[in-house]
């Protein structure tokens, strides 16, 4: 039986007006970034907002991203033939968790273990789907990070 006095990550975070803060924030920092602006130089304005519905939804948040923008086949469709590097998945990642302390967001022991272990293994996914031959499953699940566990596409 689950614990349901146990608040997802999303909810210890603070919901999606934390991760707007979070995400509008970040691409500010990477616009100025020497080794992400160029990757993120053509984004939309409306890319903070996209991030931040998905990063809500994985967290145990609302499915706005699957039902409004295609869910986790449409994100791993806007990494295809992007070539990133492992230089500049480490930077995105240290560069996120800078922002998150920067904004004073929860930075216990717990929180901070899931939120860095999702973004090694979402930021390592994003550079696999980025090189030469890597194609979109239309049927893979939005993954459901969690306190120490995980649900996703390639864990079952």
């Amino acid at each position: 039986m689950q614990n349901t006095d146990v608040p997802t990550l999303y909810e210890w975070l603070g919901g999606i007006e934390a991760l707007n803060r979070l995400t509008v924030r970040f691409y500010e920092h990477v616009r100025a970034d020497a080794l992400l602006g160029e990757v993120f130089a053509h984004m939309g304005a409306d890319h903070p907002a996209h991030v931040a519905a998905f990063l809500a939804e994985v967290l145990g948040g609302p499915d706005d991203y699957s039902r409004k923008h295609g869910g986790h086949p449409q994100m791993i469709q806007h990494h295809l033939n992007r070539h990133l590097g492992q230089e500049q998945r480490r930077r995105w990642v240290g560069l996120l968790l800078e922002t998150a302390d920067e904004l004073g967001m929860p930075d216990d022991p717990e929180f901070r273990s899931a939120l860095v272990g999702y973004l090694e293994w979402g930021s390592r996914l994003a550079v696999m789907n980025s090189q030469p031959g890597a194609t979109v499953d239309a049927d893979a699940p939005m993954p459901k990070w969690g306190w120490g566990e995980v649900k996703g596409p390639y864990t079952g």
